[in-house]
């Protein structure tokens, strides 16, 4: 998601912002593209080769978000790398309960293995317990679960810390040195990955005492209700300067509100956001610079963490995908790598 002026990471839309909060992956760097791998590929805890013929269940927050379809790409290509039947599945509404009604699918089809990133961090915790208790293999990706006993491992593009902090970073920048007041426009209040990055930025912002944090909403990672939170912000501070929206339905939202107001080049607007939905407001001046990781890499490694599961191993102690080897904290956690930051220089240079 944003700042840290880091590298790109090596899957094609993450940039791995592996969301973790601790671990990291060996590798931090690399290229555009789903790192190369092998149809052999174990897990790295000892185990062996994942069994063949297993059956995949992708489970994002939301459907038809092009950032889950990304996630889903680079699932799809893991999949085919394991011989793995992969399929996404989930509601259009991002919310725990819908959610559960999909857990609830995958164990009466009796899949493999499950591979989620939760829209609630406590309600769907029940029903991925008893996902595990009759042999399906749970991972999360993107977002955690509070209750870690509920999923095997996490895959993280980057660490909390990193992703607030570079989005407060983005903001003064775009701001300027005269500050002034910001808000921040999240997805839902339930969502675990948000809540964390919102706490890192507050902590942040006391590093920064030209920027006044006045207020918090929740579009829910629905453009037209992130669009319409967008909007009453600007009515109810007037002396508004800049918009953080640390979810790329969000950000996209509100920059393309400011691109068609009369707020335009007096709001700025930074967060995580996909360069191919991003890229006309960063060229057209509304917004200077946002960022994200690869999502791409989240889906790729949750298919590997997964299956190293249903095939006996145990990716919470490290895995093993595309040849590369990435550690686990002790919560399971696997980070991809940290977030890059887009730009008018290099938003050409990303497709996702």
């Amino acid at each position: 998601m944003r700042s840290n002026r880091l590298q790109l990471l090596t899957l094609a839309v993450v940039a791995a912002v592996s969301l973790a909060a601790c671990g990291g992956s060996s590798n931090g760097g690399g290229s555009a593209a789903v790192p190369p791998g092998s149809s052999n590929a174990g897990s790295g805890s000892g185990a062996g080769s994942i069994k063949p013929g297993l059956k995949i269940a992708v489970l994002p927050k939301a459907v038809n978000i092009p950032y889950f379809d990304a996630a889903y790409a680079g699932a799809k290509k893991a999949c085919d790398e394991i011989k793995a039947a992969c399929e996404q599945i989930g509601p259009t509404q991002a919310t725990g309960a819908a959610q559960v009604q999909f857990i609830n699918t995958v164990i009466q089809k009796r899949y493999d293995a499950l591979v989620i990133s939760a829209a609630d961090a406590n309600s769907v915790a029940p029903a991925l317990k008893k996902a595990q208790s009759t042999g399906v293999a749970v991972v999360t990706y993107d977002a955690d679960v509070a209750d870690t006993s509920a999923r095997t491992a996490m895959v993280k593009p980057t660490t909390p810390d990193q992703i607030g902090k570079a989005q407060v970073e983005w903001i003064a920048t775009a701001i300027g040195s005269q500050g002034g007041e910001i808000a921040i426009l999240s997805a839902a209040a339930t969502a675990e990955n948000q809540n964390a990055w919102i706490g890192f930025m507050k902590e942040d912002l006391k590093s920064h005492p030209e920027l006044k944090l006045v207020d918090t909403v929740y579009g829910d990672d629905d453009a037209a209700k992130s669009a319409e939170k967008a909007s009453a912000l600007l009515q109810s501070h007037p002396s508004l300067k800049g918009i953080i929206s640390p979810t790329t339905v969000g950000v996209a939202a509100a920059a393309k509100y400011i691109s068609g107001s009369q707020y335009k080049g007096k709001v700025q607007v930074t967060g995580l956001g996909l360069p191919s939905e991003m890229k006309a407001y960063v060229k057209d001046g509304t917004v200077k610079s946002f960022g994200l990781w690869d999502p791409g890499m989240l889906g790729y490694l949750g298919v590997y963490a997964a299956a190293t599961k249903a095939s006996g191993g145990n990716p919470a102690t490290g895995l093993t995908a595309g040849g590369k080897s990435y550690t686990a904290d002790k919560d399971g956690t696997v980070v991809v790598g940290p977030p890059q930051e887009f730009t008018a220089d290099n938003v050409d240079q990303f497709a996702f």
